[in-house]
């Protein structure tokens, strides 16, 4: 087994020390940390598979952060990267284009669903989401609609941390610390469907984002923004119709639906953009992760020819943008990345193999543990309850006793790497690199299986 090659400066330096000292990592316990419990340092990767900075071997069973698509170490990607610095390493697109944005913004149109054609390019998700709750703003007041200014998503729901994305998201606990927040965010009920009554009809949660808009008044209302698939509270699919019937709503009201593709583009559910596997037709998509696999950080906001309209005559402008939105090297990585996608036929492989993957984790539910499995594609989650017959699930305590306190750590050292998440019921989240098949299944399912069997055990005690 290879090693990585420390650089000059890495080889000079304690990295557990200078990381402990300097290093201020994403929604991290920096607390937790010490000479004894260190920070995990990842060193490389290579296909489905990661290595830290001892040589150990893991199976990236999230895909970095539901990000790295194509997998690890696509040298590809890292040359497509190297031809564009020698040629352009960066100039902005404010008043300005460059042949890669132009190229990639076209080539996004062509994959996009419906009349989706018009790309303006972001630095990150949540300033792709941020980006689409002011320009359906700013459509509706060139449009004589000032007043429309709400956004309507679904509780427990993740739509970015920034302000105004985070007015979005549906998750108290992340919410709470940093308002008073962009005003406009309202919420409806999720899609669930584990924890619905088995009594209730199939379009209840559409129903209730037409009683939202009513309530708050429709001429209140700019957009509802809602994921294919919702990813924190564990992979919530809708129910058969309720895309078709939100849009019915929004059409009703004159609301913009927003489809959060974040996650779910660029093959993850089996479709280059996962609304087009429900039906969803929205009238702007938000992307990021998947467009370069991570391989370098570019997203962006995709809108319709019919939002795009009003800023594109006279002295119209919608004045907003990023420094580096569209950055020349980002998009010959994002060019490269899709071509993988395509010539390797990656969204049809997830198609393929995904029955295999969801019957894997379907076999686990002989463990008591295991409440649900659900999800699509390569982007599956397992519900943790303490009952099975009940559906009774684990108070606070017993959450944090359950994931933080051993099934974390317990799948790490064993030599996976999946998400243990409590945003809304205790779950498992599983997001492999879509280059996955059925080797990866089934050492996934001889981690999951044993480390599971003795959750149960312990939690019973």
């Amino acid at each position: 087994m290879s090693t990585a090659i420390p650089t000059e400066a890495a080889a000079k330096l304690d990295l557990q020390a200078e990381a402990r000292k300097h290093l201020w990592m994403h929604f991290s316990r920096m607390g937790s940390y010490s000479e004894t419990n260190e920070i995990p340092i990842i060193t490389r990767g290579e296909g489905p598979y990661i290595y830290d900075d001892k040589g150990k071997r893991y199976l990236d069973g999230l895909s970095g952060l539901f990000c790295s698509n194509v997998g690890h170490g696509r040298a590809e990607l890292g040359e497509a990267a190297a031809r564009q610095m020698e040629e352009l390493g960066f100039f902005m697109i404010w008043s300005y284009a460059h042949p890669r944005a132009i190229e990639l913004a076209s080539k996004l149109a062509s994959l996009a669903p419906g009349d989706i054609n018009r790309v303006f390019f972001t630095d990150g998700g949540s300033e792709s989401v941020e980006s689409a709750v002011k320009l359906a703003r700013n459509y509706h007041r060139m449009r004589g609609n000032g007043q429309k200014m709400k956004h309507i998503a679904r509780e427990v729901a993740y739509h970015g941390t920034t302000l105004g994305a985070l007015s979005a998201t549906g998750i108290t606990s992340l919410r709470s610390q940093f308002e008073p927040l962009t005003p406009g965010g309202c919420h409806v009920p999720n899609t669930n469907l584990y924890r619905w009554p088995e009594d209730r009809e199939s379009t209840w949660a559409a129903d209730a984002i037409e009683e939202r808009i009513l309530f708050e008044g429709p001429e209140t209302v700019a957009a509802v923004i809602l994921e294919p698939v919702q990813n924190a509270g564990g992979c919530f699919v809708p129910p058969d119709g309720y895309f078709q019937h939100v849009r019915e709503i929004c059409d009703k009201y004159d609301v913009l639906l927003v489809a959060d593709e974040v996650i779910c583009a660029f093959g993850r559910i089996g479709h280059m953009f996962g609304s087009d596997r429900f039906g969803m037709e929205p009238d702007l998509i938000t992307i990021a992760k998947g467009l370069t696999s991570a391989y370098q950080p570019t997203r962006a906001l995709i809108a319709s020819d019919r939002v795009a309209e009003p800023f594109l005559e006279g002295d119209a402008s919608f004045s907003h943008g990023f420094t580096f939105g569209g950055h020349p090297v980002a998009a010959a990585v994002a060019l490269a990345n899709i071509d993988i996608l395509e010539r390797e036929d990656l969204p049809g492989h997830v198609l393929r193999k995904e029955d295999e993957f969801r019957g894997m984790l379907e076999g686990l539910r002989d463990i008591p543990i295991v409440g649900d499995v659900r999800g699509a594609g390569f982007f599956q989650a397992i519900e943790l309850v303490k009952d099975q017959g009940t559906k009774e699930s684990f108070n606070e305590e017993e959450s944090e006793k359950l994931l933080r306190g051993y099934l974390s750590g317990e799948l790490y050292k064993r030599g996976l790497i999946c998400r243990a998440d409590d945003r809304g019921d205790p779950v498992i989240q599983l997001s492999p690199t879509l280059v996955c098949d059925t080797e990866q299944f089934e050492e996934i399912h001889d981690v999951l299986r044993p480390v599971l069997t003795e959750a149960a055990k312990r939690m019973r005690g």
